[in-house]
């Protein structure tokens, strides 16, 4: 193995003969597979690679970094979109192994490896008719989506990712491995649900499960770009008497030149789209949904009963491995005529086909849940704002990403500042955006960086710093 960081091969080596699972260094033929993460917008080269089969793992490797003060990053799924789950020049803690999933029927709970993905969740549990909300794209990692809040379709009626999340296992900053729940370290449990990998390292997650599928009903239709103003007033009305059941989505862009999804006359044409899953009875979401499909005229419309399953990777084709993302959001407290006008104005700019302006509605369960029990914050907003912009060409990443900085940037008057912090972009805004992201709940998560990680050992997220002072 090459010895990138001026270590002593010795101590190295050492390290590798603790591991369960597999160092991996440059120059070793397994290294750049290993270091590549899912957005190609980030290149970067850790000097070791700790895959972990195991706890002990997981532990040894933070004590390795904290010994050589080497800066420590955590990949989970791999897909987080600011390149979080890798680092230059430190050791990556890849829990891609760790993927076992049991599902309990009894006690209605699932619980997944940290390296686990919400396809190999949705498949477990579907299998026993049972669900717990995960995102909108099956290749997402349990754990960043869980830990960053967890936005997808069932939010409304189950709440986030992050509220369904009942007991963790836990690898600490000083190597212990430790239970968070609500009967032993509840503190910290508060803290993993939206909090981030601010507090420790997650290697399994305990979700509660609910009834659903194996089929839902699923919208999911196409407007004229032209008509975007009208069809958002159209879907920000609908949202306001909406059941919980109702998980909806708005998204404006350009239907892909090379698609083969849509007919050849799309192609190249805006639109904007209205989707969203009934997380009931198929027959009663038929009538439910149908005011998403009714709209305006569509141009395409997708929309009928499905698998569950199946629409959790209906939209994969959109986000394929190696292409440039940059993500940014804002959590709005309006979506009037004029917001509206403005999210439409942005939309209509976008440089790639790829890219779409997504508004999420925030309701129902959602807003139900105290700043007691979970440290996310923007449950008061009620509506998410996303610039999703998506992208093939290197030469084509600044423009890409000064349009999804500059939609935001318009929009900071209807809002309070903070995001969703899955989506931050590269949180340029540094500890601004972590304090108006969690309001008044950051305070109380300092003193939680301090009780758990002192020193800022994991850094490398959506960071929060550790309280000073007694």
């Amino acid at each position: 193995m090459i010895n990138s960081i001026g270590l002593p091969a010795a101590a190295v080596a050492a390290f590798g003969r603790r591991l369960s699972g597999q160092l991996i260094g440059p120059g070793d033929d397994a290294y750049e597979a290993a270091r590549h993460v899912w957005n190609g917008l980030i290149d970067r080269r850790p000097a070791l690679i700790v895959r972990c089969a195991d706890n002990g793992d997981v532990a040894a490797a933070v004590g390795f970094a904290r010994q050589h003060d080497l800066p420590l990053a955590v990949r989970g799924g791999g897909h987080n979109v600011a390149g979080h789950g890798t680092c230059d020049g430190g050791l990556l803690i890849d829990l891609g192994v760790l993927k076992r999933v049991e599902v309990d029927t009894a006690t209605r709970r699932v619980r997944a490896g940290g390296g686990c993905t919400w396809a190999e969740v949705d498949a477990a549990t579907q299998a026993q008719g049972l669900v717990t909300p995960g995102g909108v794209f099956s290749g997402t990692g349990v754990a960043g989506l869980t830990l960053g809040g967890g936005f997808g379709w069932l939010r409304n009626k189950y709440g986030l990712s992050c509220d369904n999340l009942m007991r963790a296992q836990v690898v600490t900053a000083d190597g212990r491995t430790v239970t968070a729940s609500a009967n032993e370290n509840a503190n910290l449990l508060w803290g993993l649900r939206g909090g981030g990998g601010n507090f420790g390292i997650v290697t399994e997650f305990e979700l509660q499960l609910h009834p659903l599928g194996p089929e839902v009903m699923f919208a999911v239709t196409f407007y004229p770009g032209e008509q975007d103003e009208a069809v958002l007033r159209v879907f920000r009305d609908y949202c306001a008497s909406a059941p919980d059941e109702v998980g909806g989505v708005s998204f404006q862009g350009v239907f892909p030149p090379d698609s083969p999804a849509y007919p050849p006359e799309l192609h190249g044409r805006r639109f904007i789209a209205l989707a969203g899953v009934y997380a009931g009875a198929v027959e009663m979401g038929k009538v439910v949904l149908e005011p998403l499909r009714n709209a305006a005229e569509p141009l395409a419309d997708f929309s009928g009963r499905m698998p569950y399953v199946e629409v959790q990777h209906f939209f994969d084709a959109d986000y394929p491995i190696g292409w440039h993302y940059y993500w940014k959001s804002l959590n709005l407290t309006r979506l009037d005529d004029a917001v509206i006008h403005t999210i439409s104005e942005h939309a209509s700019r976008q440089p790639s086909p790829h890219s779409t302006t997504d508004l999420w509605h925030i309701g129902g369960a959602i807003k139900r849940v105290s700043a007691a029990d979970s440290a996310y914050g923007g449950r008061q907003a009620n509506f998410l704002l996303s610039a999703e912009a998506s992208w093939q060409e290197p030469n084509q990443d600044t423009a890409n990403i000064a349009w999804a900085r500059d939609l935001i940037g318009a929009m900071r008057s209807h809002s309070n500042g903070g995001a969703y912090l899955n989506f931050g972009g590269f949180q340029e805004e540094g500890e601004a955006l972590m304090q108006a992201s969690f309001g008044t709940q950051y305070a109380r998560l300092q003193s939680l960086k301090r009780d758990w990680d002192p020193d800022n050992v994991f850094r490398l997220n959506q960071n929060i710093l550790p309280a000073t002072g007694l």
